[in-house]
């Protein structure tokens, strides 16, 4: 067990808000301080524009004060590469799931999703941005065992805070569709742990492989049974390569 609490910041995802990682804290020690954080455009930060990948390294800079643990979800994650490779004195590790540093499928790239897909979400938006929602938080857990009841959770969670807002979904598809940070990731220089879910249809497991060629420092795990919120679907098993992934840290 650790000696200190490790202070954790913990950054959902596109569309979500930080209500979506309280269904894991129990599961956590009490020795990780365990902070969620709403990006801009959505939860609590619904009224902060988002239109840039630069928004989100200012909100995640202004959150949190010092270096600390980052723990990132999908979009989270792509922002929170972004600030560990050009703010790195404010990561001192960090976890990725469910992540990707290009989400984009491209010609060397077979792991992204197809452009088709982001464009499919970006009119469904201006047509029925409920109903887009709702067809996103049930691929977020298809393919997993318990995908009903996970839907459902999703639902209620969503159900805690603000809507995001239009203009940030919108600005968050194209972050994800125009940013690659593959050629960079061999920069890193803080512990980092990438987790896959095996059952994932949108961040493929098959970026382990690549991560092995672009990053062979980055360390990464892939659930089996997960889909694409392994930290809901198998909360003990994420806090175990968590806590795991901590405690080496500490060590070295």
């Amino acid at each position: 067990m650790a000696a200190t609490k490790i202070k954790c910041i913990f950054v959902h995802g596109w569309g979500m808000n930080r209500q979506i990682w309280q269904p894991l804290l129990p599961h956590l020690p009490d020795w990780i301080e365990a902070q969620c954080i709403d990006l801009p455009g959505h939860g609590e930060q619904v009224q902060q524009p988002l239109e840039s990948m630069d928004d989100l390294l200012q909100s995640l800079q202004q959150q949190i004060s010092g270096s600390a643990v980052w723990i990132g979800w999908s979009l989270g994650g792509l922002a929170l590469c972004q600030l560990a490779l050009k703010h790195p004195d404010k990561v001192c590790a960090m976890v990725q799931v469910s992540s990707s540093p290009c989400f984009t499928r491209r010609h060397d790239w077979p792991c992204g999703i197809d452009n088709m897909i982001f464009e499919q979400f970006e009119a469904a938006l201006q047509t029925d941005f409920s109903g887009t929602i709702q067809r996103f938080l049930a691929l977020q857990i298809k393919g997993s065992a318990n995908a009903r009841p996970l839907l459902k959770q999703l639902r209620h969670i969503m159900q805690q805070q603000p809507a995001a807002s239009s203009q940030a979904l919108n600005s968050g598809l194209e972050i994800l569709q125009q940013t690659d940070l593959r050629a960079q990731l061999k920069n890193l220089k803080m512990p980092t742990l990438w987790l896959l879910g095996k059952q994932d249809t949108l961040v493929k497991s098959c970026v382990a492989d690549e991560l092995q060629q672009l990053a062979p420092q980055v360390q990464s795990h892939i659930f089996e049974q997960a889909a694409h919120a392994p930290f809901l679907s198998h909360p003990e098993a994420f806090s175990q390569q968590l806590v795991s992934f901590l405690q080496a840290k500490t060590q070295s």
